[in-house]
């Protein structure tokens, strides 16, 4: 079964949802939106910090789900895009340490290269106190290895997709929180076997940052995007793959505390998915979720207003986004702590779209 606008509305007429959703009407740049399970497909009732991976044949899409983020019972779902269906969620991962201890399971990221496609994960009671752990398969996700720990000090990507250089390097955008909210960036060039790693790029006192996004520019260029708690979108640059990072500097689009994601398009322009929220004007809220556009990186128009709820109540936040081989990008994201949902869009019909309220500064129009 296909759960796209149809069942969206479904769910419409039961109440579930109160929201509008630019997604949900019309516009030319969206091909699809739906969502990759029904509520009864899954024994929980909340999920969270989804990520979606293009693998021959379809897409895979994971995240984590349980009674709540932090529960115990919390373990890593997967389901496949096959044929335009998802196929019902199956738990690959959970925390089970022996008889009588669990963890939680947290922010997978999925990755694919040369027919081996990789699981990134986190385990433990808190992101102060959790580890990294990998899985792999090679059979499309029938069948995954056994779990790899990571070294002590190497996370894995934390929230958002690794991006494999030129040089083989697969750099991994990474931070930790025991010692304050720090990023650093991890590398392997043998897909998990070895790691490197920066020192922290933030002190996580006078700057509380984590969660980085990649970007790729010209000429070996690198820059990285992260989430913080100084209420704006900060950035760093790299020419050495990596390898050094330039200070994090803010630039003029702002962060709520909120997880972002981003993604170089082949034709070369940014794509950023974020909540666009002055934390002056909604605390802490999550109910506006925002597609932006950049040529550079650091200057940013507004594009599509993907989900908005007007009372404040609902929750989209932790996007993913990709760009498949057709040339659609794909975003999956948390609906209300509920659900997953999924959309595909056609970049080069992106729409300009006026946000009212005055969420959206005038100087980034």
């Amino acid at each position: 079964m296909k759960y796209n606008l149809l069942f969206l509305s479904a769910l419409l007429l039961l109440g579930i949802t109160g929201c509008k959703s630019a997604a949900d009407e019309s516009s030319s740049s969206f091909i699809l939106s739906e969502f990759v399970y029904a509520p009864e497909d899954v024994p929980f009732p909340s999920c969270h910090a989804s990520t979606i991976v293009e693998i021959p044949g379809g897409l895979v899409c994971a995240w984590f789900g349980g009674t709540h983020e932090k529960n115990k019972d919390v373990g890593i779902w997967l389901s496949f895009k096959r044929d335009g269906d998802w196929t019902k969620p199956v738990e690959v991962v959970n925390g089970i340490q022996n008889d009588s201890l669990r963890y939680p399971t947290w922010n997978p990221v999925l990755y694919y290269q040369d027919g081996e496609l990789v699981l990134f994960y986190k385990v433990g009671a808190n992101p102060r106190d959790w580890w990294g752990e990998m899985m792999t398969s090679s059979d499309l996700g029938e069948t995954w290895s056994e779990a790899s720990r990571f070294p002590d000090n190497i996370w894995g990507p934390i929230k958002n997709k690794a991006v494999l250089l030129d040089n083989g390097d697969l750099l991994c955008p990474s931070s930790t929180e025991h010692e304050g909210w720090r990023v650093h960036m991890e590398w392997t060039s043998d897909l998990g076997k070895t790691w490197d790693r920066t020192k922290a790029l933030n002190n996580g006192d006078s700057l509380s940052a984590i969660q980085p996004t990649i970007l790729v520019h010209p000429d070996e260029k690198l820059q990285i995007l992260c989430r913080t708690r100084s209420d704006l979108i900060y950035s760093s640059c790299s020419d050495d793959n990596g390898k050094s990072w330039s200070p994090l500097v803010p630039i003029d689009l702002p962060n709520n505390n909120s997880g972002i994601d981003a993604v170089t398009l082949k034709d070369g322009r940014h794509l950023l998915v974020y909540n666009h929220i002055d934390r002056s004007i909604s605390q802490d809220k999550r109910n506006l979720l925002h597609l932006a556009l950049s040529t550079d990186g650091l200057h940013w128009n507004a594009a599509e207003l993907l989900e908005n709820d007007e009372d404040t109540k609902g929750e989209y936040s932790y996007p993913a986004i990709i760009q498949t081989e057709d040339g659609n990008v794909h975003i999956s994201y948390t609906w209300k702590r509920e659900l997953i949902k999924h959309l595909e869009i056609n970049p080069d019909r992106i729409q300009y779209v006026p946000i009212e309220g005055g969420i959206w500064p005038e100087t980034i129009r």
